[in-house]
C-alpha cells in the first residue's frame, strides 16, 4: 500500500501540463505572498547531473521528518533563475509551522535539488552568499558513464541532435567561451553549457573545489553514487547523521531515470577513461578513499 506521501506524489507525476502550469503559478504567488513564514532549505543536492540526484530526492522525501518543495524537486534559482529574487525562492519551500507539525519528531526539514548548481560557475558564491547555513550534498559516479548518461538524455529531450561520437568532438567548440560569458553578464543563460557539457560536467575535482572554497568544506557532502546504489541504507544512514536527521531507514530504493542505451565502444570508452585518469585520481585524494569505478577497476586488474 503507498502511503499518502507517494498517493500525492503519483498525483502531481500525473498532472496535466495545462493545469501543472496554473497550479505552479498560483502557488508561486501565494508563495510568495507568505514567504516570510516559508522555510528556506537545510540542505541543497547540486548534482551532478546523471548521477542519481533522482533517485536520492525520492528517498529523502519518504523520511518522515522531510517536507520537500511545494511542487517540483528543483527550483533552478541560483543557476537561472537568480534575477527573481530570495522571496520567489522561498515561495517554493513549505510554511515553517505546518511543516513541524507533519515532522515526526516536531522538527522537519526542507530541501531542493538542481542538477546544473555544481557545474554553473556563479551558483556555488550565490548559495554561500544566500544561504550560510545550509549544508551541500554533491553525488558523483563514473565520469564516462555519465558522459554517455547524459547524451542519451539529452538527444531524449530534444536537446541534442548528433551523435555520441561527434558530440564529443564538437563539445569543446561548443562550449568555448560560455562560462566567461555566463561570469560576466550574471542574466546571461547557455543553451550549451547547460545541455552539452558531456565531458566538462564530470571534471568533478575542481567543480567541487570550488563549491568548498565558496561555502566551506565543512559543509559539503560529495557521495559516490554508485555506492549509494549498492549499500543504499549504509550509505543513507551515514548521509542523515552528517545532515543531522533522525535516523530513518528506507524500504527500499528504486533508480530513477535510469535510461536504456546500447554499450559504448571499447575504444572510446577506454579514451575517455584515460582522459578523466588525472581528475579521478584527484577526487580520490579529496575523498580520502578510491572512488568506486577506479577501485572496482584496481581490483579486476588485479
Amino acid at each position: 500500500m503507498m502511503t499518502s506521501r507517494q498517493l500525492v506524489r503519483r498525483a502531481r507525476d500525473a498532472m496535466p501540463a495545462s493545469l501543472g502550469r496554473w497550479v505552479r503559478r498560483a502557488a508561486t504567488f501565494w508563495g510568495s505572498a507568505t514567504s516570510r513564514w516559508r522555510m528556506e532549505p537545510d540542505f541543497v543536492i547540486v548534482g551532478a547531473q546523471r548521477c542519481g540526484t533522482t533517485t536520492l530526492y525520492r528517498v529523502l522525501s519518504e523520511h518522515p521528518d522531510v517536507v520537500r518543495p511545494t511542487l517540483s524537486k528543483g527550483i533552478g534559482y541560483f543557476d537561472l533563475h537568480y534575477p527573481r529574487g530570495r522571496r520567489w525562492y522561498r515561495s517554493h519551500f513549505p510554511v515553517r509551522f505546518l511543516a513541524d507539525r507533519r515532522a515526526r519528531h516536531g522538527r522537519a526539514f526542507t530541501f531542493e535539488s538542481s542538477g546544473y548548481y555544481l557545474f554553473h560557475p556563479l551558483a556555488a558564491e550565490r548559495i554561500a552568499a544566500d544561504l550560510p547555513r545550509t549544508r551541500v550534498v554533491v553525488l558523483v559516479r563514473d565520469p564516462v558513464e555519465r558522459a554517455y548518461s547524459a547524451h542519451r538524455h539529452e538527444l531524449a529531450r530534444g536537446f541534442e541532435t548528433e551523435p555520441f561520437e561527434e558530440a564529443l568532438r564538437l563539445e569543446d567548440e561548443r562550449l568555448a567561451g560560455e562560462e566567461q560569458r555566463l561570469v560576466e553578464d550574471p542574466s546571461y543563460q547557455s543553451f550549451e553549457h547547460r545541455h552539452h557539457g558531456y565531458v566538462a560536467r564530470g571534471r568533478y575535482a575542481p567543480q567541487i573545489r570550488r563549491l568548498q572554497e565558496a561555502v566551506g568544506e565543512d559543509r559539503v557532502y560529495v557521495m559516490d553514487a554508485d555506492r549509494f546504489f549498492d549499500t543504499p541504507q549504509e550509505e543513507f544512514a551515514r548521509l542523515c547523521s552528517w545532515l543531522g536527521m533522525p535516523a530513518w531507514t528506507p524500504d527500499s530504493v528504486e533508480q530513477w531515470n535510469a535510461r536504456k542505451r546500447d554499450p559504448m565502444p571499447a575504444e572510446l570508452r577506454r579514451s575517455l577513461e584515460a582522459e578523466f585518469a588525472d581528475l579521478d585520481d584527484e577526487l580520490s585524494q579529496m575523498l580520502g578513499r578510491p572512488v568506486s569505478w577506479r577501485d572496482r577497476a584496481g581490483r579486476a586488474e588485479r
